[in-house]
């Protein structure tokens, strides 16, 4: 009797924790992120310069750990709420990538639904920076499930990527969800060179846990502040394999509304909010006099960009036309919550992986401490300690390793708008191959646009915000399978 009772307390509280909840999405972590080094002048700028490539991505020692049994011990029996029929694998566990520290990252694996033998090994990472792959990628966007309005039950993804796939979420770096290390100062010291070794460490004693997916084609997708985690990985996985360290078989990346460079993004996200009608032209003319766009920000041009933000007003800046999440207890079914880019379903998902149910399903949260899983990271973004100013020679430097590479947009995200991506592939200046040109999901409906480069493609997606795959999933999914083959029809 008295567990029932503090059951039941445990399930009010997460509801009216989801109910009031207020955590930011990886879009609003990077604006959060970007405002406050903006207003220090602190994000400095450097022009397009080869050899300043920031780190030397060959590490001369990798901790690996013992793994036998951790493969068995990680298997999810069923989740709660589950669908019936459920027929592939999913695992979901901890990765320890500094046993000196402590420090742990937490990972949910979703097996293909169908010939998972035959398929490729697709590595998803959320943005941020500090957000979480689980909550955000998995359970928002194209896992193979999502949480109904309920907050405890579950229904499957028409267009989950593990259709095409497996799939592997990683949260990361420690202190992002489930993640964790037992030395605090580990938080104070997260940043994008501390993220690439530790992703690295998890990826080499991950393939060690599961041994049958060392020979398997990888690829690295995700979106937003992953336009920094991926392209450091992929280079770091490069440079080990070159230097004969632990083989990856890196095949291609593929990122969405990537973040490269603010200086290029803030100037493209106050053009696409002025030719999207969302500030006035006296408003955007101020911009224009008093911002560089060098990297410095006087205060004339701060006072500016903030009436700009007024401007604005009250909306969803990942999908521009899309609803805000008024009253997630006003939900009525389970029905409308299938509805595509529900905006109160974060909410959901919090509830959801704060049941203590899940966790222990998930194998999560075994430490002991029993921290509430949010979203995204209260502190990592305001004591990030490094990050390159620009990706563009990170990217310059993929490309040249033959590693295939594709950017895509979502054309209604105001975040990183579709106009930052072209500004950034402007700087590039890549030889096109394939000109511009609209491309087709199944049902004969233009999906987006495409253009092919020397090395990258570069693809729109009609109708998608921020986080294509939670606005527009068939179509997320038509691009993701093109992105596997390499190459995305007419």
């Amino acid at each position: 009797m008295e567990e029932k009772v503090v059951t039941s307390l445990l399930l009010f509280l997460f509801f009216f924790l989801a109910f009031h909840y207020t955590a930011a999405n990886d879009g609003e972590r990077l604006v959060e992120m970007i405002k406050l080094k903006r207003s220090q002048n602190s994000l400095g700028y450097r022009t397009w310069d080869d050899s300043k490539v920031e780190y030397d991505y060959i590490y001369n020692s990798v901790y690996v750990g013992f793994q036998d049994g951790l493969r068995e011990a990680d298997k999810i029996v069923e989740l709660p709420g589950q669908p019936q029929g459920v027929e592939f694998n999913q695992f979901a566990g901890y990765v320890t990538v500094d046993p000196k520290a402590g420090r742990a990252l937490f990972y949910y694996f979703a097996e293909a639904a169908n010939d998972p033998s035959e398929k490729p090994l697709v590595l998803w990472l959320n943005g941020g920076p500090g957000c979480s792959s689980l909550g955000g990628g998995a359970m928002l966007e194209l896992g193979p499930f999502f949480v109904n309005s309920d907050n405890k039950t579950l229904y499957s993804n028409l267009y989950a990527w593990n259709k095409a796939a497996n799939m592997l979420f990683l949260e990361s770096p420690a202190g992002v969800g489930f993640s964790y290390s037992n030395t605090t100062s580990d938080y104070n010291a997260s940043g994008d060179k501390r993220t690439t070794e530790d992703s690295y460490t998890f990826l080499i004693n991950w393939l060690e846990r599961f041994p049958e997916y060392k020979d398997r084609d990888f690829f690295i997708t995700g979106e937003s502040y992953a336009g920094h985690y991926i392209p450091e990985l992929a280079n770091a996985i490069v440079a080990n394999n070159n230097a004969d360290k632990t083989i990856i078989k890196l095949r291609g990346v593929a990122i969405g509304n990537a973040y490269f460079d603010d200086t290029t993004n803030t100037k493209a996200t106050y053009e696409y909010l002025w030719t999207h009608a969302m500030i006035s032209s006296t408003v955007h003319d101020a911009i224009k006099a008093n911002c560089s766009f060098d990297g410095t920000y006087t205060e004339s041009c701060l006072e500016s960009m903030r009436l700009a933000d007024q401007d604005v007003g009250n909306i969803d800046f990942y999908n521009i036309y899309a609803p805000v999440c008024h009253d997630p207890s006003k939900a009525s079914n389970s029905q409308n919550s299938m509805m595509v880019g529900d905006p109160c379903s974060d909410r959901y998902v919090f509830a959801y992986l704060n049941l203590p149910a899940v966790q222990r399903a998930l194998h999560a949260n075994t430490t002991g401490l029993n921290y509430p899983w949010i979203d995204c990271s209260d502190v990592l973004h305001k004591t990030w300690k490094d990050a390159p100013t620009t990706m563009l020679p990170a990217i310059k430097k993929l490309i040249a390793s033959g590693i295939r590479t594709w950017l895509y947009s979502g054309d209604i995200d105001s975040i990183v708008p579709v106009t930052s991506t072209q500004y950034s592939l402007d700087i590039l200046g890549l030889p096109v191959e394939k000109s511009w040109r609209p491309w087709y999901t199944d049902n004969a409906e233009v999906g987006g646009y495409v253009v092919e480069y020397k090395g990258l493609v570069f693809a729109t997606v009609r109708g998608a915000g921020h986080m294509v795959p939670r606005y527009q999933p068939q179509r997320a999914l038509t691009l993701f399978s093109s992105f596997l083959q390499g190459k995305l029809h007419p």
